[in-house]
């Protein structure tokens, strides 16, 4: 099967299962507007992180990579009334645009954008002794996809999900040469020598071509 077709298909899962959201929309175009790569999940990612934040009760959500805002927008939506989402972002213009759609999609009061490298933002997290977050989607740079890992599970509670993107990079995991496939390949190390977790991967197609999550719960 083509990529034309996988493509296909995910248009036809959001048409049947997801349909029009002009919010989401508003924040895709105003990502392009503003020259923002399209590097955000697709409709049907953003979905299935919505329903797994809704599916363990997710109260307080952490996010490293928030870029214009889209997945963050699936995620805070997700939240009860008095949930809380902090998201990390290294660019002050990604944060900006963020900011504004997540204003327009009347989200801004569940969510708390701070802006810097996230190594230098996850330690002062972790001082604030705030309660654990029940779930963490990291979604940034790769090569310190292992490093942001280890964060979210200091931060995390027995429990809480970990949910890492890109981990499959056109297969280049397994033998890939550039620093992201390094970093794809560090993370699953460090999660299958982490006796914390029980954590499988799954590999992905559609519009953002073949890729794919990895998956972590928090044992008890």
């Amino acid at each position: 099967m083509s990529s034309q077709a996988w493509g296909e298909v995910d248009a036809y899962i959001a048409d049947r299962l997801i349909g029009a959201d002009a919010a989401l929309d508003a924040a895709l175009s105003a990502n392009a507007a503003a020259g923002l790569p399209a590097i955000d999940v697709s409709p049907p990612q953003g979905k299935l992180l919505h329903l797994l934040a809704r599916s363990i009760g997710a109260k307080r959500i952490l996010e490293v990579g928030a870029l214009g805002g889209y997945s963050t927008i699936w995620l805070a939506r997700a939240l009860p009334e008095g949930g809380r989402l902090v998201t990390l972002e290294l660019e002050q213009k990604h944060a900006d645009v963020a900011a504004a759609n997540l204003a327009k999609a009347g989200l801004a009061s569940r969510v708390e954008i701070r802006v810097g490298a996230a190594l230098d933002t996850l330690p002062k997290l972790a001082e604030e002794a705030a309660d654990p977050f029940d779930l963490a989607f990291i979604d940034a740079d790769k090569p310190n996809n292992a490093n942001y890992f280890a964060w979210a599970l200091t931060l995390a509670r027995p429990g809480s999900l970990i949910i890492v993107d890109n981990v499959v990079r056109e297969g280049s995991v397994l033998a890939g040469t550039d620093a992201n496939a390094a970093g794809a390949r560090a993370l699953f190390e460090a999660i299958a020598a982490e006796p914390r977790v029980t954590a499988t991967a799954i590999q992905t197609v559609g519009s953002k071509g073949w890729d794919g999550f990895a998956i972590a719960i928090v044992n008890g």
